[in-house]
């Protein structure tokens, strides 16, 4: 069983040297390139419930999971792994680690929302998600033991 989770971790993470992706300058509560044509959504909610959301505009056909998260301002933590990267940390939650999916603990689960549908849990890594004009990816900070997964707090665009 945690054999399987920590693979679905990965897969859904997206996932060694660890990366620090810092926020920009003034992140403010408008949305990130506001005057583009297109905007799609980052939704994040902690183990608490606590969740926070951000608006990345963008003037392409659609905005990668990467640039999404770059863009957003929202402070994360990543480790590269043969694979790919892997989330270890969002918004400052887990405070600190030492592993990015220590055995037994919680892990950041993906998901996406296509224009005001229902959040699907991720097929990819972050790094492989494109979206489109009114799309949301979303991350849930979740217990290993949660069967299913919890969703993302629902996007307000």
């Amino acid at each position: 069983m945690r054999a399987h989770l920590l693979v679905i971790a990965f897969l859904v993470a997206g996932c060694g040297s660890t990366t620090t992706t810092s926020p920009p300058a003034a992140a403010t509560t408008t949305c990130v390139n506001a005057k583009a044509a297109h905007k799609a959504y980052l939704v994040v909610t902690h183990l608490d419930g606590h969740s926070l959301q951000k608006c990345v505009g963008f003037d392409g056909d659609q905005l990668n999971g990467e640039d999404l998260m770059k863009q957003s301002g929202v402070e994360f933590q990543t480790q590269t792994f043969s694979f790919g990267k892997g989330v270890c940390q969002i918004d400052n939650e887990p405070a600190q680690f030492s592993e990015c999916f220590p055995k037994d603990q919680p892990y950041w689960g993906l998901f996406t929302e296509s224009a005001g549908g229902t959040w699907t849990g991720a097929q990819t890594g972050y790094t492989a998600i494109n979206l489109k004009a009114g799309d949301a990816m979303g991350w849930r900070y979740t217990p290993v033991t949660a069967s299913p997964a919890p969703t993302p707090a629902a996007p307000k665009p």
